[in-house]
C-alpha cells in the first residue's frame, strides 16, 4: 500500500485577524493542506517561513511593517523558496504586475470562493501559475500595449485551435479575453457558472492554454475579442 503524498504546508499572511482565521478555517478542512503558520505582517512572514519552510505563503498586499509586495524577495530568497501568491482586495494594475514582476506565482482576490481557494493554493503549490479571473483582464491588457507588432496575425496553431471549439465556447473564449469572471460570463450567457467552469476546462485543453491568460490572448489574436 502506498503512502499518502505530504501535505501542502501553507502560511497565511494578512494584518486583518478575520481573514486570516476564514482562510485557515477553509484551508485547514481541505484534504492534503496544512496551515503552518499565520501571521499579521510581511517581516513576521519572513521570518515564519525560514521556521516553517511551507510550500505555499499567501500573502496579504497591504500590511503593517513590511507590506507583501515587499516581502516576496526574502520569501523567494529562501532555500528552498516557497510559492508566493498574493491575496488583495483590489486587482489593480499597479499591484498585479509589480507582484508577478518580482516573481509572485499567482494574484488572488479575496472574493474567491472557497473552493477556488483550495484550488489556487494546490495549484501553486504544483507549480502552475494562480491568477483570479477578474486579475486576467488586467494582464492580457498590459500584454497586449506591451506587443508593437503592427499586426498580430492568426496563426496556423490558432486557427486549429478555434475549429476544435464549439460555438459556445468560442463566446465563453471571447469573454474571457475581455477579463470576464465565471460568474460574470455565467450572468451573460444565462448559465451556470459549473457549466462555464466546464467550458473553459474545454477551451484550455482543446486550445493547448495553460491558463485563462494564455486563452485570453487567443482570443484576441484570432479577432473573438477585439
Amino acid at each position: 500500500m502506498s503512502e499518502p503524498a505530504p501535505s501542502i504546508r501553507v502560511l497565511l499572511a494578512d494584518d486583518e485577524a478575520m481573514i486570516r482565521a476564514g482562510v485557515s478555517l477553509i484551508l485547514r478542512h481541505a484534504e492534503g493542506i496544512e496551515v503552518v503558520a499565520d501571521v499579521a505582517d510581511g517581516r513576521r512572514a519572513v521570518e515564519a517561513a525560514a521556521a516553517h519552510r511551507p510550500d505555499v505563503v499567501l500573502l496579504d498586499v497591504r500590511m503593517p511593517v513590511c507590506d507583501g509586495l515587499a516581502a516576496i524577495g526574502p520569501l523567494l530568497a529562501l532555500d528552498p523558496a516557497p510559492r508566493v501568491v498574493m491575496l488583495s482586495t483590489f486587482g489593480d494594475e499597479d499591484n498585479v504586475l509589480r507582484a508577478l514582476r518580482e516573481g509572485a506565482a499567482g494574484f488572488l482576490l479575496k472574493d474567491e470562493g472557497p473552493q477556488e481557494l483550495i484550488n489556487a493554493v494546490r495549484a501553486a503549490a504544483a507549480g502552475d501559475a494562480v491568477l483570479s479571473p477578474g486579475v486576467t483582464g488586467t494582464v492580457v491588457a498590459r500584454m497586449l500595449r506591451a506587443d508593437d507588432t503592427p499586426a498580430r496575425e492568426l496563426l496556423p496553431e490558432d486557427a486549429r485551435s478555434i475549429e476544435r471549439l464549439t460555438a459556445r465556447e468560442r463566446d465563453v473564449l471571447a469573454m474571457l479575453g475581455q477579463g470576464l469572471s465565471n460568474q460574470d460570463i455565467a450572468k451573460r450567457l444565462g448559465i451556470g457558472t459549473g457549466t462555464v467552469k466546464t467550458h473553459v476546462g474545454a477551451i484550455l485543453d482543446k486550445s493547448g492554454s495553460t491558463s485563462r491568460v494564455q486563452a485570453a490572448l487567443l482570443a484576441h489574436r484570432s479577432g473573438l475579442t477585439p
